[in-house]
């Protein structure tokens, strides 16, 4: 497996980027997911989302779709673009440390 490594932390990744085991998320390590994708810090605006898709993820097992995700924190596609521009699933998820999901976020 691959493995991401940014200065103390180490995670495994698995094929597709996202995190082998979930449960070694932490706010440091989105941060360090952050950066490594081109955003050198995360806002309010993206712990907004960051949180609403773990949150919802921990309820109902699944990513939200992206309307749900844009409804429930008041973003426009637009802007969850500009705040993740590799988008909701590569960016947005892989951040916030959810699995990869089945379907278009």
């Amino acid at each position: 497996m691959p493995v991401f490594d940014s200065g103390e932390i180490r995670i495994e990744l698995d094929d597709k980027g996202y995190l082998a085991n979930p449960g070694q998320w932490t706010r440091e390590v989105a941060a360090a997911l952050a950066a490594a994708e081109s955003i050198p810090e995360l806002t309010g605006d993206h712990w907004k989302a960051i949180d609403f898709l773990r949150a919802y993820q921990d309820e109902h097992g699944v990513a939200p779709m992206i309307r749900v995700l844009c409804r429930e924190t008041g973003f426009s596609l637009k802007r969850i673009y500009e705040l993740f521009p590799k988008g909701p699933t590569k960016g947005a998820c892989r951040i916030a440390g959810l699995p990869r999901p089945d379907s278009c976020v």
